[in-house]
């Protein structure tokens, strides 16, 4: 797996306070980790904070899935 999904995987681990079993490029925020609309956005602010990031409201729109994440992210860093 590549440092950017590591690195998403573990925000997501903090944040929503679970274990890094089943994560994968696929997996879903609201319906495979349940995560809610705070959820979302504490996601959201914390891949900011450890990318160094800003995530326009429309582009957080469109993450549904950690892959979403991990392909904003690298094409960021293009």
């Amino acid at each position: 797996m590549s440092d950017t999904f590591e690195e998403v995987t573990s925000v997501i681990v903090d944040v929503l306070k679970i274990e890094n079993k089943g994560i994968t490029m696929d997996t879903r925020f609201i319906e495979d980790l349940k995560a809610d609309s705070m959820d979302q956005f504490f996601l959201i602010d914390g891949f900011s904070e450890k990318f160094n990031v800003s995530i326009a409201d429309e582009d957080a729109r469109n993450i549904k899935t950690v892959g979403d994440v991990v392909k904003y992210v690298d094409s960021l860093k293009k």
